[in-house]
């Protein structure tokens, strides 16, 4: 088992080595700076699979500007150019290639206005009212915002397919909720097979038949809120997409997984979605608010170990799922040393025995900790064939497609044009704190006018070119001489305030 592991380590401190697939899957987006085509009506066609690698398409960028992002060396920081349409909320972006980690940068990033159009229904051939969206020609709906980056590892493939269809499965999700979403009163517990008019549809207990025979406490209803069956419907998405993956990963040649972090803006409210280690923050005011939490073998310890402890067979018979401070000696067999298991947030000693002399599940601290040895995020989408190194032991049940979304109300709140929502890949996070982001973001700010569109982009700039660094004889550099970022870099700057961005 020491060898596989160290070959293991070997592997990932050499730069995850799998060839990224040669172009991307589903093509490109839909117009980004205009709004989409309803959803279900429209999916992007492939990359042309001779494209060495896909870019966001809302960058825009000349096959002479394609080789220069491409370059390791130069590392040439990219953003949509000036002369061309900006994004929508005047939303800065900025990207730039890792050091040399992959032959591609693995990041990906989306930015769209898509539209929900109601799904034809019984009850949305009945419903009818005032505010409900229809738009010109007889469709019924509504818009959301949408922006996301996908951090790819072992390869691009998973991360240009869920930058490519991911709003698309948000938005298939929406649709049976576009007049739910726009009724004020609570929402129905069953939705309709048949036809039914309004009036007789049960939307509370009070509404519902109750069988004479039942109990009080078998009849009541929890009040399900309208903002959770947004949160719900981004989560079913992340699945949806997942499974997706699975499905096409050989006939698409998907290689690898992704983490995802995904910002919905829907009817006054920011939907923050987050699977992996990426991170978002808002700035608000110089208050920091965090949109995101990371998800590592460190922040999951206790659900990782718990999944082991109800399914052994998962561990193969070469981990143990208990958490030990270093690895155990066959020497001290019979001592007691430091261990806790899931249920534990604290330490506790026990007798070693030969079981504890496995490889555990959980292994390194910090950036440096790993599943199985292998993977260092526990949440995101793809990796179905990744294994433990030279074994048959399958790592993708211990991670999770599910997102953790929180919600940000726009309305409680009067911005200001220098509050924004920060999103970006671990490559900015890595070298770079919430407090140090927010002091790049108030110091670009105060240096452009409030009515000036470009300075969220050239926040974005900046944040990538102080988190990757300048060029020394060692390396990158920061400027406090530390090590650089040589990972992928890609930030989305989101402005609150300011004329015209919640129309």
């Amino acid at each position: 088992m020491l060898p596989r592991v160290r070959a293991a380590v070997a592997q990932l401190v050499g730069g995850l080595g799998a060839e990224p697939r040669s172009g991307g899957v589903g093509g490109p987006p839909p117009e980004p700076c205009g709004p989409s085509e309803p959803c279900g009506r429209s999916r992007p066609e492939p990359c042309g699979r001779s494209e060495p690698c896909c870019r966001p398409a809302f960058l825009q960028l000349s096959p002479a500007e394609l080789r220069r992002a491409q370059d390791h060396a130069g590392r040439a920081v990219q953003s949509p150019r000036d002369r061309r349409r900006r994004l929508p909320w005047s939303t800065g972006y900025a990207e730039v290639i890792n050091a040399g980690k992959s032959q591609h940068n693995e990041d990906q990033a989306c930015c769209e206005v898509v539209f929900v159009e109601r799904r034809p229904s019984p009850r949305g051939q009945l419903l009818s009212k005032e505010g409900c969206g229809e738009l010109a020609g007889g469709r019924k709906g509504f818009y959301f915002h949408y922006w996301a980056l996908f951090d790819g590892h072992a390869g691009s493939g998973a991360a240009v397919m869920a930058s490519e269809r991911l709003h698309l499965h948000i938005c298939e999700q929406l649709r049976d909720l576009v007049d739910i979403l726009q009724d004020p009163s609570p929402p129905p517990i069953c939705l309709p097979h048949g036809p039914v008019e309004l009036s007789q549809m049960p939307l509370t207990e009070d509404d519902g038949e109750v069988p004479s025979d039942a109990m009080p406490r078998f009849h009541l209803e929890k009040a399900i809120s309208h903002e959770s069956l947004v949160i719900g419907a981004i989560e079913t998405a992340f699945k949806h997409m997942d499974d997706q993956i699975e499905q096409e990963r050989a006939s698409q040649h998907l290689a690898g997984g992704c983490c995802a972090l995904a910002a919905v803006y829907l009817m006054g409210k920011f939907y923050v979605a987050n699977a992996g280690d990426s991170r978002a923050i808002i700035i608000r005011n110089g208050e920091i608010i965090p949109m995101s939490r990371e998800f590592t073998p460190e922040t999951e310890r206790q659900r990782l170990q718990f999944l082991a402890f109800l399914r052994p067979e998962l561990l193969g018979k070469e981990f143990t799922h208990l958490e030990f401070p270093r690895r155990i000696q066959p020497k001290e067999l019979g001592r007691k040393i430091l261990y806790r298991d899931q249920d534990m947030n604290g330490w506790a000693y026990k007798k070693i025995e030969e079981d504890d002399l496995k490889f555990p599940l959980i292994y390194g601290e910090g950036k440096k900790a790993r599943v199985m040895a292998t993977i260092g995020v526990t949440r995101g989408l793809g990796d179905h064939d990744l294994k433990v190194f030279s074994s048959n032991i399958h790592i993708k049940p211990f991670l999770s497609c599910f997102p953790e979304v929180r919600v940000y109300d726009l309305t409680q709140y009067e911005h200001c044009p220098d509050d924004v929502l920060v999103l970006g890949t671990d490559g900015l996070w890595d070298v770079t704190n919430d407090k140090e982001v927010a002091g790049v973001v108030m110091e670009v700010l105060r240096s452009y006018e409030p009515n000036d569109p470009c300075r969220y982009t050239m926040v974005a700039q900046e944040l990538v070119v102080r988190s990757r660094g300048v060029l020394k004889e060692r390396g990158w550099r920061l400027a406090n001489d530390k090590l650089g970022s040589g990972d992928d870099i890609s930030v989305f700057v989101i402005p609150l305030g300011g004329p015209g961005n919640y129309t």
